[in-house]
Parts: structure tokens; sequence; C-alpha cells
């Protein structure tokens, strides 16, 4: 990934929310050290651009799945670090990053959104929300289709509470098919500047796990 910032500084939870509230974020370890990264384009998606395919909202209409947000934050990060990626060596969510963003989920700041099948954890996604600003940092599927689920229920909530982007951070051919688009780093940080400057919070708990589609 290119827009590598820096190296180092540690993950207390302050300076990963300021970080990302100048567009800057933490992404794999090098010795042990963070490495923050800005990446310019950005990817991104505005929740009223989410490209809803007529296969998926077949899936979304059907019955076999339930879709809860923050009720395991923990299996979802796990299940995150242990999907294998195409082109990566590894997982960048090391056990340091793992033990930061469930800190942030303490906080109240990162949270999960999570598809189960029969009752088990089939594909999920988590990230941050700060102000109306969702950061979006991982997903992961265990069954076809989970982890796109998961996400347009995201979408869905966050474009009812008025939120104004979802930060996708790189380009990939999937966002993109879900209406994702590269914008550059100037529009991005206008964007983040508005969208954090409220202390806006939402009661991810109280969700409800379907929508009319």
């Amino acid at each position: 990934m290119g827009g590598l910032l820096a190296a180092g500084g540690g993950l207390p939870p302050e300076r990963i929310l300021d970080a990302y509230r100048q567009g800057i974020f933490p992404w794999g370890t090098v010795e042990g050290h963070p490495l923050w990264y800005s990446p310019d384009p950005r990817m991104v998606l505005f929740p009223a651009e989410f490209r809803l395919s007529r296969s998926l909202r077949k899936i979304l209409r059907g019955n076999d799945y339930e879709v809860r947000f923050d009720h395991d934050f923990a299996a979802t990060i796990a299940a995150c670090a242990a999907t294998e990626r195409r082109g990566q060596d590894g997982t960048w969510i090391s056990e340091p990053m793992m033990d930061a963003y469930l800190r942030l989920h303490q906080l109240g700041w990162a949270h999960s959104v999570e598809t189960y099948v029969n009752g088990a954890l089939a594909g999920g996604l988590y990230g941050l929300a700060i102000g109306r600003m969702f950061y979006g940092e991982s997903m992961f599927s265990r069954q076809s289709n989970a982890s796109k689920i998961a996400f347009a229920h995201l979408v869905r909530v966050l474009n009812d509470q008025q939120f104004g982007l979802i930060d996708c951070q790189m380009h990939t051919t999937h966002l993109a098919s879900l209406g994702a688009r590269e914008i550059g780093r100037r529009e991005f940080s206008a964007h983040i500047r508005e969208l954090t400057a409220g202390n806006a919070r939402v009661d991810w708990s109280a969700m409800p796990q379907r929508f009319v589609w």
C-alpha cells in the first residue's frame, strides 16, 4: 500500500483517534512499531452512492441470516486477522493492533457488524465511527456473501443516521462494485474535517437485525 507517513509511536486510543481525524490510520507493524498511512487517492463510499445489485438484493431479502451490531467484536476482529488475503504475506492485524481496537471498542469508538447463519458467525466487518464519519478497517467471510450482507446493513444504518462518508482506505474491485470510488487527499481531508467536528454517538447495539430491502 502507498502512503506510508511514519513508523512508531505506540497505539494508545487518543493517538489513533487523532490520527483518524487527520486521515491517517495504522496498518501493520515492523518490529513491533506501528506503521501510519494516508494513501492518496483515497477509496471512499458515500452512503447514498451504495450500489445494491439485483443479486445482492435477492440475498438480503432471504430469511437464512441474521445481522447483529457490536454483538461479538472480539470474534469479528479475530476472524479478520485470521483471513488470508491475496497478495498479502500474513496479517497486518497483529496482537497489539487487536488489543488497541478492542480498547477502542470498549470506549465506544470501534464497532462490528456481524452476519450469522444458523447461529454461527459467518462474516462481518469492523471499523471506527467518529462524528458522522465511518472508517472501515477489515472484513471477512466464512460463507459466500456474508461480508456483503454485513456491509449492506452498515450502509443502511449509516445512511439512516446521516453519516456522510465511509473510508474504504484503498481501491479493490469488490469495493468498486459496491459503489466506492477514489477521491484526492485534499477533498478527503475536507470531508473528514466537517464530518468529525461533532460528537454524535450511535447506539449500535440497538440496531435492527434486518431491514426491508
